[in-house]
């Protein structure tokens, strides 16, 4: 209390002019301390918010507890990771290059597909907000939707196999490229625009000479981006029968072959640490080579 006391009375002493500007601007200080309450009010019910909710759905710490130790049983079971035979080895590397080909042909077709509907979503390519606001909310809708879903439907409707998990991958990455790529268009610098149609281009011209250049390697770095979380992805949805090495991580795990299972899950590991540490040399090689 003497520190805190004696270092009001230091400030006093060092800013006489302090009371005088508390008298005059009183309005301010009590703005900024009705501010102070507001965010501690906010920051207790989010707390509240938070605590509810664990009670909400049954959390307890001896439940915490109790399945830390599950885990480290099935984790033990897992040690040391390994295929069975070798035959075994190469039906999963098989289903490992199978995940990575539906990510690759979904994420590339997915784009492809996106780049119109990125340019009708822009406001600075289509002006009318009806057409506008209609491809908005279509993209809304199809990403809404999760890929696992997807993959769901397409098996319904093509059947079993790796091709609902492209369909699904395509459907699910439609809906977001379309809305990366409008705000990636809808970002770009309107001077080289406003040159092409000055000096009596096309509206056509100014889109491919003045907008194109310098989004093409934002949309790359995104693609890119894609397909390394695709590769996981796909690893999802095999589950529900979509293909790919999720197919025999599910059979794995329902018939307790736990080194079967982190032999899979370590072929998952290396294959997307391999592709994120291509696919960040190709963004740095492509972002940094070219002006954004």
């Amino acid at each position: 209390m003497n520190n805190r006391s004696s270092s009001q009375t230091s400030l006093r002493d060092r800013f006489p002019e302090l009371g005088e500007m508390r008298g005059r601007y009183a309005e301010a200080f009590i703005g900024n301390r009705r501010d102070e309450v507001k965010a501690y009010l906010l920051i207790a019910a989010l707390i509240s918010l938070y605590g509810f909710g664990l009670y909400y759905v049954g959390f307890t710490p001896m439940m915490l507890i109790n399945g830390f130790g599950k885990f480290g049983i099935v984790v033990k079971a897992m040690m040391p990771p390994d295929p069975g035979s070798w035959d075994n080895a190469i039906v999963f590397m098989r289903g490992v290059i199978e995940t990575l080909a539906m990510a690759f042909f979904g994420t590339i077709c997915a784009a492809f597909l996106a780049l119109p509907f990125g340019f009708l979503a822009a406001r600075n390519i289509v002006s009318n907000s009806i057409i506008h606001h209609a491809v908005r909310r279509f993209l809304d809708i199809i990403r809404g939707i999760d890929t696992l879903i997807w993959a769901l439907i397409w098996v319904g409707v093509v059947g079993l196999g790796p091709f609902a998990g492209v369909l699904a991958i395509i459907t699910s990455d439609f809906g977001a490229f379309g809305k990366l790529f409008s705000e990636a268009i809808e970002a770009a610098d309107q001077k080289p625009v406003e040159g092409i149609v000055a000096s009596g281009g096309s509206r056509l011209e100014s889109i491919r000479f003045g907008i194109i250049p310098q989004i093409l390697p934002v949309l790359l770095g995104q693609v890119l981006y894609f397909f390394e979380s695709n590769t996981r992805t796909t690893t999802i949805i095999g589950i529900v029968g979509a293909g790919g090495i999720g197919l025999y991580l599910t059979e794995t795990i329902r018939t307790y072959l736990w080194e079967e299972t982190s032999f899979i899950i370590m072929l998952v590991l290396v294959t997307v640490a391999a592709i994120d540490f291509i696919s960040s040399k190709l963004r740095v090689a492509i972002i940094g080579s070219r002006p954004v």
